[in-house]
């Protein structure tokens, strides 16, 4: 997955884990494993929910995604914290690429749309060919 794709995903995605940080506290793990209480969820907190769980069925990164979101509902105010789950998020994405193309299906399927902003942002569901960004940039054949 390029770089910059996975995160845009992962600066989309963890909006969503963090409203069941808030939404659940401390306890966030134990309720995003329940999934009978989706339904009674809002839609914000059930994607949220479905994009934590399936972030924690990778067992390579699922104690650091944990952590990172326990911090986060522990700290809820605090942009560090938020920041440490997003980088978390994004390195599950960058070392999977299952797991990226499933997150950003769930996001797609919800509606959510990614959007890069800025100066020389890219955004893409799939890049085919190079893609450059920067001043005075060129390409050589």
């Amino acid at each position: 997955m390029v770089v910059e794709a996975a995160a845009v995903l992962a600066g989309t995605a963890v909006k969503f884990v963090i409203a069941v940080a808030r939404q659940y506290g401390a306890a966030v793990i134990n309720h995003v494993e329940d999934e009978a209480t989706d339904a009674a969820a809002d839609a914000t907190v059930g994607l949220g929910r479905r994009l934590l769980r399936r972030l924690l069925r990778r067992p390579e990164s699922s104690a650091a995604i944990g952590s990172a979101v326990t911090d986060v509902a522990e700290h809820p105010d605090e942009e560090d914290y938020t920041a440490a789950l997003r980088v978390q998020i994004r390195k599950a994405l960058d070392a999977d690429s299952q797991l990226a193309s499933d997150v950003s299906g769930m996001l797609t399927h919800a509606g959510v749309t990614i959007v890069a902003s800025g100066d020389r942002a890219v955004a893409a569901q799939d890049i085919s060919g190079i893609v450059i960004t920067g001043d005075n940039s060129s390409i050589q054949r």
